[in-house]
């Protein structure tokens, strides 16, 4: 009785994942391409890092995208229509460096951004002096005049900001008008709101805010700390934070 012939195994469809897996991710491509003027870099971000996750799963093993990742990305994809002021304000940060490029140099200005929106502080031995809510506008008129064209430009348009003012830790003198540092921190954000509002910004667009010394960024144990901690925040807050 001759050997029964070996049937030939069946061809893996292992590939069938990774392929479909590469065909979600080009629709999605193509879906952003369809208006790239609503791409918001943060976005943008996050599928480049699930089409380079997809290609290093691919290269061990054809593994699929779980059901919670295409859930995600399938949100990210249909939140990209409403990103206009997401983007406007990652255009409006790249504008900001430029605009206050002296200003930064200087050390008169800072830039930084975290869950509240763009932060514009001006560093307040510049602008007052220690114990003092007053301007020292002849040496910052024309970084005054800058942050009013600032808000006012198209990348701002419908946006709200508030300004924030901040002392360092030391107790206000006997003889200061302001009873504490929580008043002379909340005067300080208004008279720059007075000055921008001079310059011709809308004062219907700003809130104002005082923190005393309940917010330092560095130390107060040293003077050149105390020196950073005294200063105003102007914020141009996100949506999720008017």
């Amino acid at each position: 009785m001759g050997r029964k012939s070996k049937e030939p195994e069946k061809p893996s469809n292992a590939w069938l994942g990774t392929y479909g897996d590469m065909i979600t991710l080009m629709l999605c491509f193509f879906v952003m391409l369809y208006n790239p003027s609503e791409i918001d870099i943060t976005q943008m971000a996050t599928i480049t890092q699930s089409l380079q996750m997809q290609e290093t799963e691919s290269v061990t093993g054809g593994l699929s995208l779980s059901a919670g990742q295409l859930s995600d990305l399938g949100n990210n994809i249909n939140s990209l229509p409403s990103l206009e002021k997401g983007k406007s304000l990652g255009l409006a940060k790249k504008k900001a460096v430029s605009l206050f490029a002296p200003d930064i140099k200087s050390n008169k200005i800072t830039i930084t951004s975290d869950e509240r929106g763009l932060i514009i502080t001006l560093l307040s031995d510049n602008y007052f002096e220690e114990g003092s809510a007053e301007l020292n506008i002849n040496e910052t008129r024309q970084t005054l005049l800058r942050l009013a064209e600032f808000f006012k430009s198209d990348e701002l348009k419908g946006r709200r900001f508030r300004i924030e003012g901040h002392t360092d830790n030391m107790v206000v003198a006997d003889d200061s008008k302001y009873p504490s540092n929580w008043e002379l921190s909340a005067a300080r954000a208004v008279n720059v709101l007075h000055y921008l509002a001079d310059y011709g910004v809308k004062e219907e667009n700003f809130s104002v805010a005082g923190y005393a010394d309940t917010r330092p960024k560095f130390s107060n144990d040293t003077p050149e700390g105390r020196a950073y901690n005294r200063r105003v925040d102007i914020i141009i807050l996100d949506e999720g934070h008017f």
